[in-house]
């Protein structure tokens, strides 16, 4: 199986949709994996994932199955932080002082327990990370994958070629594939980010035995699509 992670094109988070060059990197990737085919497309319940997604739909005269649990107002719920001024809510990846414990020695010798850091007893972060490994154990298990969590395998119990795409969001995202690839999340969220629109591949290839299979990442957050049309990407022009 090829496993497409795909975020949203550029948003408009109130009300929730796709500026105009939103919709042109919608189009600009849909005709990027029509090319390629898709057997399964799946997407957040948000409408900017739904409207990233349309294009595909189209081309391939496909339905995009809905997926709750990867909407991300259940990540913003679980994986934010106050600001240093007392003042809203921020990303605890954008934060700069939880982003410097994420670095920190005593952040990565408690491995997959970070979250029980005292810095974070007050944040719902256990709890989040829970969530997203449940849901997406039982999602990959559909598609014929089952998780041996904390181990980086996949026990096949339905070796496939399909490729299957889930169009959804930044903050959801990190979480969704440290889970999947089993990376401690302070590792996976300081050091990878998505653009707009990035295109993330994952090989769900078996081992040589044909029992298990670690999951591979060929390319993250791909802006090819981008170039490929000419339309100026996240890092500006070119």
């Amino acid at each position: 199986m090829l496993f497409y992670y795909i975020r949203h094109g550029e948003p408009i988070y109130e009300p929730d949709s796709l500026t105009p060059h939103g919709e042109l990197e919608a189009q600009a990737l849909s005709e990027r994996l029509c090319r390629s085919g898709l057997d399964r497309i799946f997407a957040s319940t948000s409408n900017r994932a739904i409207m990233t997604a349309e294009p595909t739909c189209r081309g391939l005269h496909m339905e995009p199955t809905l997926l709750d649990f990867a909407n991300e107002h259940y990540a913003w719920l679980d994986f934010t932080v106050p600001n240093e001024d007392g003042i809203g809510r921020r990303w605890v990846f954008q934060s700069e002082r939880a982003r410097a414990l994420f670095a920190s020695e005593e952040i990565r010798a408690l491995g997959d327990r970070w979250y029980t850091h005292p810095f974070f007893r007050d944040e719902n972060f256990e709890k989040g990370i829970g969530r997203v490994y449940d849901e997406a154990d039982r999602f990959f298990e559909s598609l014929g994958y089952s998780h041996c969590r904390y181990t980086g395998k996949y026990k096949v119990t339905e070796q496939n070629c399909d490729r299957v795409a889930l169009f959804a969001h930044q903050g959801f995202g990190l979480i969704f594939l440290s889970c999947l690839l089993d990376i401690p999340y302070p590792q996976f969220c300081t050091h990878f980010d998505m653009c707009h629109s990035g295109l993330t591949l994952i090989d769900f290839s078996p081992e040589p035995s044909g029992e298990y299979c670690i999951p591979r990442v060929m390319t993250l957050s791909s802006e090819a699509h981008l170039f490929a049309k000419g339309i100026p990407s996240n890092y500006g022009e070119f």
